[in-house]
């Protein structure tokens, strides 16, 4: 048995990481998936990530070999494999691009003038490999080593007509101060004071995740939660970061659609520990909400779920992705045996559930078992669950959640989805949009019910008509009314109006 860890998507195949290798299902029916290809190449908790006819692979284990083998006598490899899946049925490793503390996650970031170029952000969490096993590398603190391999993270370039050609191309010490050049320049590891985490030094990134549309990317780092600009994605700069004395260990990070918010986890006993009983404070473990203001990060609220598990579940926030409801912000997210949870945080300061999934422990004493990593994707939720292997979910309409909402989900679609590289999520002129927004504002608003069914009625009489001047008149008029509403509402209701004012205008076509 092997521990099942990490997801990515492509068409109608969905990858599955594990400490030994990969998973390639075919999902074409999403009720009854079919493992396509198993490949066995052991060296770490083997994050996948997928870009065209390429699969990387991050390693960091000391059982890693250059050739995929067990052999002890064989090279050892750490960093990030490339494996050509041209052909699904047979992948074939074409590079190894060795590190200097392998690859605990890694991130792909897109060229943003050259499509024949990637980009793969490395986050090392092992300690520094000797020079005499990889040349060039030397651990310790900046004050005795000041090339030390602690304190930054590695870039690496890929070709991607020629991989075999992937290098290092730079190692960015983006935890340096930014007035002393100290490239130890954040938290220096400790608690914050009585009643306080203890949290880890910031000497590594575990995760970033890279907006390449708004040319933002969120680390969580260890000790801190930072903002950095990757508008030159070869060489990025910190332009904020945060503390927060109830986090042991910054583990990843998602944005909101909007950029305008930014989640960070906590990974309090590294997954391994029972972090969700109720003797838990609730701060620890758990999520952090920051606002974006002026390209800085502004704490708004925490978020962990609510539902008490036992001794003998390891339990604390782990990885997820948003689910594309217009208009709101929605979050499903893995808790290891915490289950699943799929929560709001439109509103930052006040997240609240609005489904779970929690299959209950795997055994009577702690285990590891659980959902590593839980992402929606093309009208689904896909779960990897650590111990018993990969889930497909489904959400339902609830008092939460409208049909009409999960309609509009289920319209956003992508060829390709990996969780560390966030895409802008877009949806298609559809009058099902336009009424989930009114949904929303039917459910929870300061617009008067009378209003928002006077315009769910104007929706209607347009749907009703065929195309022509009536039917754009009508849905132009909708728009200017919601517009006209947004002007003076709060910032929850502003969204929705403007939303269902710009989808209203999409459908009525050219003036």
């Amino acid at each position: 048995m092997t521990a099942n860890s990490d997801l990515a998507f492509q068409g109608m195949n969905v990858f599955v990481g594990n400490f030994n290798g990969f998973q390639i299902y075919d999902v074409r029916d999403p009720r009854n998936p079919v493992l396509r290809t198993g490949v066995v190449c052991p060296g770490g908790q083997g994050d996948v990530s997928v870009y065209g006819n390429l699969l990387f692979m991050s390693v960091e284990m000391p059982n890693g070999r250059v050739d995929c083998s067990t052999n002890p006598e064989a090279e050892r490899f750490a960093g990030v494999r490339i494996f050509d899946i041209s052909n699904l049925d047979a992948p074939q490793q074409v590079a190894a691009i060795q590190t200097c503390r392998g690859s605990h996650t890694h991130t792909l970031v897109p060229h943003p003038q050259d499509d024949g170029r990637v980009y793969v952000y490395v986050q090392g969490t092992s300690p520094v490999r000797p020079d005499s096993e990889l040349a060039g590398c030397s651990g310790g603190l900046p004050n005795d080593n000041p090339g030390t391999a602690l304190f930054r993270i590695e870039i690496i370039e890929v070709v991607l007509d020629d991989p075999t050609l992937a290098r290092v191309v730079n190692a960015p010490r983006i935890f340096a101060d930014r007035e002393t050049g100290d490239i130890a320049g954040l938290w220096t590891g400790g608690d914050h004071g009585p009643g306080t985490q203890r949290t880890s030094v910031t000497d590594q990134c575990h995760d970033i995740t890279v907006y390449p549309e708004i040319g933002l990317a969120a680390g969580a780092c260890s000790g801190n939660g930072i903002l950095l600009d990757i508008s030159d994605p070869e060489n990025p700069v910190r332009i904020a970061e945060v503390s927060d004395p109830n986090f042991a260990y910054w583990h990843s990070a998602t944005f909101n659609n909007d950029g305008t918010s930014v989640l960070f986890t906590d990974e309090w006993g590294g997954g391994m520990a029972p972090r969700c009983r109720e003797s838990d404070p609730p701060e620890w473990g758990a999520n952090a909400i920051f606002r974006i203001v002026d390209r800085r990060l502004e704490f708004a609220g925490y978020y962990k779920i609510p539902a008490a598990q036992s001794e003998a579940e390891n339990c604390v926030a782990h990885n997820g992705s948003l689910v594309p409801v217009p208009g709101r912000d929605i979050k499903v997210q893995a808790w290891y045996q915490g289950g699943i949870s799929v929560f709001d945080f439109s509103d930052p300061a006040n997240p609240f559930e609005i489904a779970y999934f929690d299959r209950g422990p795997v055994s009577e004493e702690l285990a590891l078992g659980g959902q590593w990593s839980t992402y929606w994707h093309n009208g689904y939720i896909w779960g990897s669950e650590i111990a018993r292997g990969f889930d497909v979910l489904e959400l339902l309409p609830s008092e939460h959640l409208t049909e009409n909402e999960l309609a509009a989900a289920k319209l956003v679609r992508s060829m390709e989805f990996n969780p560390q590289l966030q895409p802008r999520m877009r949806w298609r002129a559809d009058f099902v949009v336009a009424r989930a927004y009114l949904d929303q504002l039917a459910r929870d608003s300061e617009v008067s019910s009378s209003v928002v069914s006077e315009m769910a009625a104007a929706l209607d009489t347009a749907e009703g008509l065929r195309q022509g001047v009536q039917r754009s008149d009508t849905l132009r008029s909708l728009a200017a009314r919601a517009t006209t509403l947004a002007a003076d509402a709060n910032e929850l209701d502003e969204r929705r109006l403007l939303g269902l004012a710009e989808m209203a205008r999409a459908l009525a076509g050219p003036s």
